[in-house]
């Protein structure tokens, strides 16, 4: 199961009722942090939720309301006694940008591991996702996420006990790993059949509607898109600033059908998402205004 939270739902500055960008996962024990705007500690403890176990943060682009609540954060997990290390990615200058920030933050008793993006696309694995930036089109270089949690076949005891598979290899044999013993090898396709649907989140903020961003929003469960601008008149300033009105948004998930759209970083002067609902859910009905706390949780579909 993959729990998810919208820590923070607004852009370029924080307002009483909204924190700025923020969203956290957490799968089996790890945490996972995409964006750590203004607020985002606040937002954490509203939602009951740890600093401890954060693991991964991972950084769309270096705007100040997508990273500015970064410092506070990283000194807050010091002074839980975090001692494990704390994996960062990010598009490039990242460990120069968080060195910066870290001028009011110098003291760590935990490392810091960088992973600067390459390219237009590139793939991380980090405890148990997979993790897919993608490059998006914002007036900076700006990437989106797709976060995966594969889930392998059905175990066949039939074909473990026909192979003479000793049942004490069993449960490592699900989870992936490959065995040797006594000079026989047993593999996990031995044993599974094919691998079956797992969890699929995407995330995107700050930009125009991109192909890519139709691609890795394909069929996922939970498709979190930048809706800067409710009113349909404001299309000219998103394309001036690069970034997108609600009915842009839903245009794309129409096209990628996922399970469900979360708009998110509204403008400061957009202050009740709710009411352009019923003529965006015209272009994609599953679409629901994101707000701060906004959560749910992702389990494996039944097969």
């Amino acid at each position: 199961m993959l729990d998810v939270c919208l820590l923070g739902s607004g852009g370029m500055m924080p307002l009483p009722y909204r924190w700025l960008t923020s969203l956290m996962t957490r799968f089996n024990g790890s945490s996972l942090l995409i964006d750590c705007g203004e607020g985002t500690q606040i937002a954490l403890r509203e939602k009951g939720w740890s600093f401890k176990p954060i693991d991964t943060i991972c950084f769309t682009h270096y705007h100040g309301d997508h990273i500015s609540g970064l410092p506070g954060l990283l000194l807050t997990m010091g002074n839980a006694e975090r001692t494990e290390p704390v994996t960062m990615i990010g598009p490039k200058g990242l460990e120069r940008v968080v060195n910066a920030l870290r001028v009011v933050a110098p003291e760590l008793p935990f490392p810091i591991i960088y992973k600067e993006i390459q390219g237009t696309e590139q793939v991380f694995e980090q405890n148990g996702y997979r993790i897919t930036a993608f490059r998006v089109n914002h007036n900076v270089l700006c990437y989106g996420y797709c976060l995966e949690i594969d889930r392998a076949g059905r175990f066949d005891v039939d074909r473990a006990r026909e192979a003479g598979i000793p049942m004490k290899f069993w449960s490592r044999l699900q989870k992936g790993e490959v065995i040797e013993e006594e000079g026989r090898i047993f593999r996990p396709e031995d044993v599974l059949g094919p691998a079956r649907r797992g969890i699929k989140v995407t995330y995107t903020t700050d930009t125009r509607p991109t192909e890519s961003i139709a691609q890795h929003a394909k069929d996922a469960d939970l498709f979190i898109c930048e809706g800067m601008y409710g009113e349909t008149d404001k299309e000219a300033k998103a394309v001036e600033h690069k970034h997108m009105t609600f009915a842009e948004a839903a245009r794309l998930a129409r096209r990628a059908q996922p399970r469900q759209m979360w708009l998110t970083h509204y403008s400061p002067s957009l202050t009740r998402p709710e009411e352009y609902m019923e003529q965006v859910r015209r272009i994609f009905p599953n679409t629901y205004p994101g707000k701060d706390g906004k959560s749910t949780e992702l389990d494996f579909p039944d097969e």
